[in-house]
This record gives structure tokens, sequence and C-alpha cells, in this order.
């Protein structure tokens, strides 16, 4: 599993004003760096729908969402949102954008080479090429769409191409406000304009602070190729169960509907905060490992964790060496 070196912590009134930006405004982050591929061809939509669990075959134009691709076995090798691009009206098929961490795109790029063999696909490469800009907030919507910001409806994952001063951009709707997609070129131009709008730049450990409050897992902090969708609680958001075969589909159907997985994906609210790594017990029983953590201006100390099934959700962990408690919480974390 690839850990990401801990961020260091920021200066403590520093990380409440960004905090509250982000709750309360709109806090702007740069993830350029997130790998970016494009599938085209006639064929496209057809391979990708045979190797990811989500149902891509009724996306439109402007439709998007959130899938994995897994092993034979079922285990996740990644996870990535799928963005259908094009004009409305366009004759010519959709292309399909996909967006994921960099820490899995070799593995998304090697899936695609070796199984796209006997399509009508073409693979191209967009992480250099394109800027990604996360507007964070409750304000995100109007800073980047201002009076259109009904346009773009409030599903996740919808999208559409914008104007922001003469940059063209796509904008996309997460679960906490807008991604913009631009030409790397354009990107210090497109922020700046942001700015200028209200927008605030955060940074990374502020991001990490509200997504672990959301319970939203990331491939290679808290998901690596040992864990199965249903164990992150990703059924709901990632998973079609209605769609045709897929890779690693006979796994997840059997768990889904005959099983029980050994693990959930878990908050924790800590005594004191831990490094991701540091073991848990419940009683003598190690029943998981701290995946990220932070230390919330709202909530205190908390961190996510796969952990086994028999700590279930109120029950009171250990963490560490150092006399450090936890209370199980299922996920999102509960408002303070």
């Amino acid at each position: 599993m690839a850990i990401l070196e801990a961020v260091a912590p920021t200066d403590t009134h520093s990380l409440e004003q960004e905090h509250e930006t982000l709750v309360a405004g709109c806090g702007l982050f740069d993830r350029s760096e997130r790998g970016k591929l494009a599938l085209s061809g006639a064929g496209a939509v057809e391979f990708l729908n045979g190797q990811v669990t989500n149902e891509l075959a009724t996306l439109a134009l402007g439709d998007g969402c959130y899938a994995a691709f897994l092993t034979h076995k079922g285990k996740m090798l990644g996870d990535l949102r799928i963005l259908a691009v094009g004009e409305q009206g366009d004759e010519q098929l959709p292309e399909l954008l996909l967006d994921t961490e960099r820490s899995s795109l070799q593995a998304l790029f090697d899936m695609i080479r070796r199984f796209k063999v006997g399509y009508e696909v073409e693979l191209h490469k967009r992480t250099l090429e394109c800027g990604l800009l996360s507007l964070i907030g409750p304000e995100a919507a109007t800073i980047a769409l201002g009076d259109g910001a009904e346009k773009l409806g409030i599903q996740e994952h919808a999208h559409k191409e914008i104007e922001i001063g003469s940059i063209r951009a796509r904008a996309v709707r997460t679960n906490l406000g807008i991604d913009l997609l631009c030409a790397t070129a354009d990107t210090e131009e497109l922020a700046t304009a942001l700015r200028s709008r209200g927008a605030v730049d955060i940074g990374e450990e502020a991001a990490e602070c509200l997504r672990i409050e959301q319970g939203r897992p990331r491939y290679g902090i808290d998901l690596d190729d040992s864990v199965i969708p249903q164990e992150a609680g990703l059924n709901e958001r990632a998973v079609s169960f209605t769609k045709g075969c897929y890779v690693g589909q006979e796994t997840v159907a059997r768990l889904f509907y005959k099983g029980k997985p050994n693990r959930h994906l878990r908050g924790l609210r800590l005594s004191e905060r831990v490094e991701p790594g540091t073991e848990i017990k419940l009683g003598e029983r190690s029943v998981g490992h701290i995946s990220s953590s932070a230390v919330s201006p709202s909530l205190g100390p908390i961190a996510l964790a796969l952990v086994r099934r028999e700590a279930e959700p109120g029950s009171v962990v250990s963490v560490g060496d150092g006399g450090v408690s936890a209370e199980v919480l299922e996920l999102p974390f509960p408002p303070a």
C-alpha cells in the first residue's frame, strides 16, 4: 500500500481559518497532479464498461460517474471519475475523460493498454496537458459559474464547458463544490481569476481534514489492492448490480448478495492525534491500522481506518502504545 508522507501540521489559527473558508465560503486547491487519460473511438464505452464497476452505457454527454477497476478476484486496483465529454448535438461519439489518483494512474494505463485489443479505442495521455483546480465550499458554484450555476445541475459528476474571462474550462460538480479542468498553460491565470471572484487559497492539510470528516477514502492512502469496494463503503457510489459483466464482478456480487465483509471503513474519534499506520486494538486483538488522520477544528482528532467488523460503531478501541483511545463511528462523521 502506497502511503503518502504525512502533511506537516500548519499553524492552528491558519488551519482554523482555512477550515472555516471550506465550510462557509470557497477554498481553492490545485489538484493538477492527479492522473488523467482519455478514451475515444466507437468502442470506448463498450470496452471500459467491461472493465469498471459502474454503468457507462447510459451515460449521456455532460454525465459522469465514479467507479473502481478491479482484479479478477474483486480487489481494487484503483478508482476513477469518468466524464462523457463532447458538444450537445455533436454526431461524433463522446470521448471518455478519466481522472484518477496519481498512485493508480499506471495501473489504469496498463489495464487499458492490455485489454483494449480488438476494440475500436484510442488511448490519450492527458496528465501533463490538463490542469485541475478544486473549488471547495458552499460558494464554489457561484464563484465558478455565476448566474449560470443552475444550468450545471446538482448531480455529482455533472459537467459542462464554461468560460471564465478568456479561459475555457470544464466545470465538474463534486460532493463539496466544483472542479475545473483546463489547459495546463491556463491553470495559473484561471486561479488568479477565481481569486478575484472570492476564492481563497487553502492548503492540503485543510482539504484533507474536510475529506476525512466527509468519510471519503483515497486510493493509495485509505485503500489498496487488498480492498473490495464493499469493505470501503463504495457500493452505492461506485458499483452497479444491474449492468453486464465486468472484471471482478463475481466476487463483488457474491459478497453483496450472500456475504458479510470482514472489514469496514470507519471513522475514529480519537483522544489525541496519531500517525497513519498506527495499530488499532479491540481488547487484545488487532483490528486494523489508521490510514488517514487529522485534527479537525470542529471535531478534534479524527481518523479513517479499515477495521474488522467486530469493532462495531460505538466500540471503544485503543490506538498505538501510548494510551490513546478512540470511538468507532459510522461515516461520514456526525457534525459537532
